[in-house]
């Protein structure tokens, strides 16, 4: 009968030294990469005090507010009034029309902001099959639906699109306006 020879597996590891070398590189390679990871990371290799793009005044530019916020123009602070005051004449007799624009341009901005701040993330992209802001042939067939038809599936929520976008603080005015401007861009 033929004998069967079975092969043990056997280990690189022959020696207790070999054992020991091997479990103590096991811990001192990795914390070395770590330490040395960690040095990389928090060391100022690359910034040197004469740079200009570090001086205080540049820092300063790039962290300035791109913009304030004005509720009341009574409260303006002093200074960024002075500074940005536009300068106005008075007329005697404002021209025929004027009310009216100056009550549509409140809405155009009011309309902008709130499509920047809350409809810009879905109707930007195309998100979930909103139309997107501009597309002239997926807006037609809304527009035919008519404004106010737009008005109520804004305010209201339509397939994918939540109730006012999903801005619930949003009055019904400000949506009406954002669906406004968002047709305006269309026309």
């Amino acid at each position: 009968m033929a004998e069967i020879h079975i092969e043990e597996h056997s280990s690189p590891i022959k020696t207790p030294a070999q054992l020991v070398i091997v479990v103590v590189l096991a811990f001192a390679v990795p914390i070395t990469l770590i330490v040395m990871l960690a040095h990389l990371v928090t060391s100022n290799a690359g910034l040197s005090k004469d740079d200009t793009a570090m001086s205080e005044e540049a820092v300063a530019k790039r962290l300035k507010p791109v913009g304030e916020v004005v509720v009341d123009p009574s409260q303006r602070a002093p200074a960024a009034e002075a500074a940005s005051a536009p300068a106005t004449v008075a007329s005697a007799s404002p021209a025929p029309g004027a009310k009216a624009m100056a009550a549509a341009k409140p809405d155009a901005a009011k309309g902008k902001s709130v499509f920047d701040t809350t409809c810009t993330v879905c109707h930007a992209a195309g998100v979930a099959g909103a139309p997107k802001a501009g597309d002239k042939a997926a807006w037609a067939p809304r527009m035919k639906a008519g404004m106010s038809a737009l008005y109520a599936s804004s305010i209201k929520g339509k397939n994918a699109m939540p109730p006012k976008g999903g801005n619930l603080s949003l009055s019904d005015a400000d949506v009406s306006a954002a669906v406004d401007y968002m047709v305006s861009l269309v026309k």
